[in-house]
């Protein structure tokens, strides 16, 4: 588990990697795309620009909801990457509707004549975005899993979208210079189309989680046959598991044998409480309800 000071200067290296990172690729590919005539291109680089933004909300996200819970928010300001996330998915979703539609209005349009052959720049572009954005792709995972970040893990998939996107640039940029004009209008749909595919998978990840969903049965499961193995606990009568953003808090109803006393009670809730706490990361708080045996 790293600590708060850590966590920071982790996030502020992968935002600043992200951002410079994206800078510099958004003004290389615009300046292929108008240079060397190829719609595919700028809307690659209209694609990179929405990174930009992505990487700075999730900056924002992860940070609010890192600081501790206070009087008006006593359980936490986790939620807020979920609200970073949505913010995220919308402009992703935004992104991805305005490229498709310029792509669609140029192959309906049917003048591929008057479409121009695009440079070798902008081949070149598409090979150079291919390999930077994998590579974000995985730096930014690597930090998003250490820092248990669902705002980052998403901004790591705008990279891999974004790598993607380029690679139907290079199909659509060559197909075009191999003499088939529309193959570059095409580009332009299909990385509308990977773009949609991600905005819409962030999006209802992040709805799921302010809706208080259930991390799942076998989460539930896992939880209770750890519980069963504890000394004194005499059975498992009731759990409920809820997210909150990334974190998850449990409800807990246990059995006791009914002839301890309440002081013994407490110990074995207490003891339960602990170790679930401290055996998954993820959940932030465990609330135990001691029953008696029957008679």
């Amino acid at each position: 588990m790293k600590t708060v000071k850590e966590e920071k200067k982790i996030i502020s290296r992968i935002t600043i990697v992200g951002i410079a990172g994206n800078v510099l690729l958004t003004a290389f590919k615009l300046f292929a795309g108008i240079f060397g005539k190829s719609g595919a291109m700028i809307s690659d680089a209209v694609h990179s620009l929405s990174d930009v933004f992505a990487t700075f909300i999730a900056y924002l996200g992860t940070a609010m909801s890192k600081r501790p819970a206070d009087n008006e928010h006593p359980y936490g300001h986790e939620r807020i990457e979920c609200v970073a996330s949505l913010i995220l998915g919308m402009v992703l979703l935004i992104t991805g509707i305005g490229i498709g539609k310029v792509g669609v209005e140029k192959i309906i349009s049917g003048d591929f004549a008057s479409l121009e052959v695009p440079g070798r720049i902008a081949l070149i572009a598409a090979v150079v975005s291919i390999v930077t954005k994998e590579a974000m792709y995985w730096y930014t995972r690597r930090y998003a899993i250490m820092l248990n970040s669902d705002v980052f893990m998403a901004d790591a998939w705008h990279h891999r979208t974004d790598a993607l996107s380029s690679v139907a640039s290079l199909i659509g940029i060559a197909g075009a210079r191999l003499g088939y004009p529309v193959m570059d209008a095409l580009a332009e749909v299909i990385i509308c189309l990977f773009i949609l595919k991600v905005a819409y998978e962030i999006l209802k990840d992040a709805l799921n989680k302010m809706m208080d969903t259930s991390p799942g049965p076998a989460f539930d499961k896992k939880i209770t046959d750890l519980v069963l193995k504890q000394e004194g606990v005499e059975g498992v009568d009731s759990i409920q598991s809820r997210m909150f953003g990334n974190r998850i808090y449990i409800d807990l109803e246990i059995r006791v044998d009914r002839y301890k006393t309440v002081g013994e009670g407490h110990a074995i809730a207490e003891k339960v409480h602990d170790l679930l706490e401290e055996s998954f990361e993820e959940v932030k708080h465990v609330m135990v309800h001691v029953n008696p045996t029957e008679e």
